[in-house]
């Protein structure tokens, strides 16, 4: 998930005032006390931040009657693009955006719309015990959070979808890496995630355990500011391309199954390799064009970095080092290498004030090459000084296209124009991996979110999960960190959700959800017959509720753990109804 640096850096923080929504409440009951998990303790963490779609329909929208829930804002106006969530009948949700969004189902599958019942969201009044104690839909109700050694899960008998094939899901934390795979060899816990680079030989010669590597979802780029000469002239951004030999940076500084990136977005990400490959190097190439550029024995500049440790960049000043040493050695290119603090770094990078090189890169949000693309390259980007009008109306036109195979064209037109017009060089592909005994059986970890651990087989009663921190909080709407996100996965569920081991989206409380023929409205179709874990039945009502809970600034259960519901933010592109800021 994003990292709360980089999180600062993508969100819009252009939020505008709206009106307070307009919502009509029908009766409902309160689960009982006994349909409740215990909690060990009654005292909460204190506040830390921490596709497939179906063919596009034309149809009515049918206006919502006093039964069921609408929740609205009173303008499009400013950065907001969620206009309206409304409960059409007891199983049909519409969602009305102010502009057209492919991605859509992409982003509804993140935990952080995960359906809990709208009496629960009332009365807990969107914080307290719903922080510890999530009511959902999923193969797993909370049993018990001892805070501070483990969450416990039992299956849940009503579960709609396949149920596990054991009783009792534990997750239980460790920081340490080292620590992670001594527990792992002990046998005292059945799988873990984030296995060390430098453990990855250890652990596939020990025969009874596995290595589970982990499709990557980041890229590590070299961005350039076209604001600032020489980086104006195409002929210097293509030299440098050609000139890094990005093979030999993989090789060196990045654990195995790492990748040299063909492409801006990963090809993990639907759509992410559309279009021809980047070129590859060639250094009689990139000093031809240095030299017919005017710079036949290089130029001086800077390499901006921070020092932290990413997926996606594993050894940050040795691979600074070394692209400090090629392009002095290939292109005659000297550079000054600048640390910087990471706040000052991201928002000097992203808001396109550092006259040379900057290394940073990037971890996709949800699974939809929009998270990548129109971050960086869309309207609202400056990390790479002028404009391209051509890349950014293509964008625009791919984000109105829901069907993947449809909007494959534009996307391609749209990596071929960045490869062309290079903003930025896409170098690797980090790798990750997590590891279980060998007796595991169906562990699949899939590009995004967490393991469907109710699909896999520990072989025993119980399965032990050990991730690398304990989660903030079990109300996702209002988190970010990936150990909260994990836990909140495998009890609640949303309108769609991540393949086990694709980089797709699927239906999950939806039975589908259609778009209209620009995007712009999507009509969702609830499963029938869902239960909650307190025995209550899934309606339509649920999902506005738990909808506006998180993106609705007027909401009274808008409170959460923080109140800064960055995802939701970022997402959308800002609450509905927020206050000016």
């Amino acid at each position: 998930m994003r990292t709360p640096a980089r999180t600062a850096a993508g969100i819009l923080w252009l939020l505008i005032a709206f009106s307070p929504a307009s919502c009509n409440r029908e009766p409902t009951a309160h689960p009982t006390a006994q349909a409740r998990a215990s909690i060990a303790t009654k005292t909460l963490r204190p506040p830390a931040v921490s596709t497939q779609v179906a063919s596009a329909t034309t149809r009515p929208t049918p206006e919502p009657t006093s039964a069921f829930l609408v929740v609205r804002s009173a303008s499009c106006a400013g950065s907001g693009n969620m206009r309206a969530i409304a409960a059409l009948d007891g199983l049909t949700v519409s969602f009305s955006l102010c502009a057209p969004d492919a991605a859509f189902p992409a982003k509804a599958a993140l935990p952080v719309f995960g359906i809990q019942p709208r009496s629960w969201i009332e009365s807990t009044s969107g914080t307290g015990e719903i922080l510890a104690h999530p009511i959902g839909t999923g193969p797993w109700q909370l049993q018990q959070w001892l805070r501070g050694e483990t969450l416990r899960f039992t299956r849940f008998e009503d579960y709609w979808g396949e149920r596990a094939p054991f009783n009792e899901l534990v997750f239980r934390w460790e920081a340490e890496a080292e620590a992670r795979l001594a527990e792992l060899r002990s046998g005292a816990v059945d799988a873990i995630t984030h296995v060390r680079a430098t453990d990855y030989q250890f652990v596939q010669q020990d025969g009874s355990l596995t290595l589970i590597p982990v499709p990557s979802t980041n890229t590590l780029y070299l961005g350039m500011n076209s604001t600032f000469a020489p980086f104006d002239d195409t002929r210097v951004r293509r030299a440098v391309a050609l000139g890094i030999n990005r093979q030999a940076i993989v090789s060196g500084f990045y654990p195995a199954g790492s990748e040299v990136a063909t492409h801006f977005t990963p090809c993990s990400v639907p759509n992410g390799c559309a279009g021809a490959n980047w070129a590859e190097f060639d250094l009689p190439a990139a000093r031809a064009l240095l030299a017919a550029a005017g710079y036949p024995h290089g130029f001086e500049s800077a390499l901006y970095y921070h020092d932290v440790y990413r997926l996606y960049l594993p050894e940050p000043g040795q691979v600074t080092e070394e692209l400090q040493r090629q392009l002095r050695e290939n292109l005659g290119i000297e550079v000054t290498v600048i640390l910087m603090d990471s706040t000052s770094f991201i928002n000097q990078a992203t808001g396109g004030k550092l006259a040379g090189f900057h290394l940073l890169g990037w971890g996709a949000d949800f699974a939809h090459v929009s998270s990548f693309l129109d971050f960086h390259f869309g309207q609202h980007s400056r990390q790479f000084g002028s404009a391209h009008p051509e890349l950014q109306d293509l964008l625009l036109q791919a984000g109105g296209v829901a069907d993947l195979s449809t909007a494959a064209t534009l996307y391609a037109r749209a990596n071929d124009a960045i490869s062309a017009l290079i903003p930025a060089i896409p170098i690797a592909h980090g790798a990750s991996a997590y590891a279980a005994h060998a007796g595991v059986a169906n562990l699949h970890v899939p590009p995004f979110g967490a393991p469907q651990f109710h699909l896999s087989d520990p072989g025993s009663d119980r399965f032990i999960f050990m991730q690398n921190a304990e989660p903030l909080s079990l109300y996702c709407a209002d988190e970010t960190d990936f150990e909260s996100m994990a836990a909140c996965q495998q009890v609640l569920q949303g309108l769609y959700g991540y393949a086990p081991d694709s980089p797709f989206v699927e239906p999950r409380l939806a039975e589908e959800c259609t778009p209209d023929a620009g995007a712009g409205e999507w009509v969702c179709r609830l499963r029938a017959g869902v239960r909650f874990h307190d025995g209550s039945r899934l309606h339509a009502n649920d999902v506005v509720a738990s909808w506006a809970a998180a993106l609705d600034a007027t909401s009274p259960y808008h409170t959460g753990n923080t109140g800064a519901f960055i995802y939701p933010q970022w997402l959308w592109g800002g609450l509905m109804n927020s206050p000016e800021r």
